[in-house]
């Protein structure tokens, strides 16, 4: 007797009642292999590509709002931040340590000027690196005579032994620890406000006339800032926050890391790489603390730094450093250009024909 054969519709459904289980089996194998082939080809992204699995973000900041428009009173803008306002100025101490970014830091002496009873300023002859440099803010005084009279000035010579070179960020410390010379002998007093921060990491004006006539103002107070890459074209995010204002007592060293749990909003800018010269983007590559990050010396190509510049790339070619996968995903790929050039330093508006390079449309690097 002939054996009756089951229906075709039968044999489908019975067909698709396997494929979650087959799914289920094959995705780990699929997985292991994507993550072995990433490895083999791309080792170097896992960490950041896997951070969100296996560390934890900050404890967040207690962000103050931040409150400007232009002719408006000072009285009201401390009373909207829950200050009080003073009868008479603060003093401002302005502590960085400086590297090579000449151009930013004209612009941030100009744009701070009015506000800054002190411009301290510690430049060594070595990077972080333990690579011999020159000292270019010595060598360029000539374009920071307006402010001389300001200026407080310190060369620093680290020893270093080349058989057995420090760690970058330990000579990081060593040189940040040499800002507290200078404050020692800058006239600092109880009360006066110290900015401490590095020579890209800009505060507005407004931010300083709150610091400068606000009483109430925390003792160590963040500051957050815009952050941008290789030009003001080039808007990453608010992510910069280790710039500080701090009223001044005794024992108090200069540091550069979290000081505490607020942090006023919009105070400012920071740019990242923003040179004005191909070599000097080659420069920062090799001599700053995460100098490790140059895996091929192909990535110190002047033609591939020149396009990355261009594109909103990265110079490293790295994932996002970010604790969440949905920030990971986000910030993937070229930053987006911005067509705005509002809200910026001052000074580098009003100069504009020699700062063309720090602005929209500008990301080409032409030599002098």
């Amino acid at each position: 007797m002939a054996r009756k054969l089951p229906h075709p519709s039968t044999l489908c459904r019975k067909s698709h009642s396997h494929r979650p289980h087959l799914l289920l089996f094959l995705l780990p194998s699929a997985i292991t292999s994507l993550l072995l082939l990433l490895f083999h080809h791309h080792h170097h992204h896992l960490p950041s590509l896997l951070r969100p699995l296996w560390d934890s973000p900050p404890l967040p900041f207690s962000r103050i709002p931040h409150f400007y428009a232009e002719n408006t009173s000072l009285s009201l803008l401390c009373r909207l931040h829950g200050w009080s306002a003073r009868s008479s100025p603060r003093r401002i101490f302005d502590a960085i340590l400086f590297s090579n970014e000449l151009d930013l830091l004209e612009i941030r002496y100009r744009s701070l000027l009015p506000f800054v009873h002190r411009f301290l300023l510690v430049e060594s002859n070595s990077t972080f690196t333990g690579i011999t440099k020159p000292l270019f803010f010595l060598h360029n005084t000539h374009r920071f005579d307006f402010a001389k009279d300001k200026i407080l000035y310190a060369r620093f010579t680290p020893f270093t032994n080349p058989n057995s070179p420090r760690p970058p960020f330990r000579m990081e410390s060593i040189l940040r620890s040499a800002v507290n010379s200078l404050l020692r002998q800058s006239g600092v007093v109880d009360g006066d406000i110290i900015i401490m921060a590095d020579a890209d990491e800009i505060p507005s004006p407004q931010t300083l006339q709150l610091l400068q006539w606000c009483d109430g103002i925390p003792p160590v107070l963040h500051l957050e800032l815009r952050h941008y890459m290789y030009s003001f074209e080039f808007p990453v995010d608010f992510s910069s926050w280790r710039a500080t204002a701090n009223l001044y007592r005794p024992g108090i060293l200069y540091r550069h890391s979290r000081r505490s749990n607020v942090i006023l909003a919009d105070a400012g800018w920071h740019c990242s790489f923003c040179f004005r010269r191909i070599e000097d983007f080659v420069f920062k590559m090799e001599a700053y603390s995460h100098a490790d990050r140059v895996r091929h010396r192909s990535f110190l190509d002047h033609e591939r730094i020149q396009r990355i510049i261009c594109e909103g790339g990265d110079l490293f070619d790295m994932l996002p450093e970010e604790y969440s996968f949905t920030e990971l995903i986000r910030k993937m790929g070229p930053i987006p250009r911005s067509a705005s050039a509002v809200h910026l330093p001052p000074y580098l508006i009003e100069n504009a024909n020699r700062f063309g390079f720090l602005l929209p449309g500008g990301c080409l690097r032409t030599p002098e």
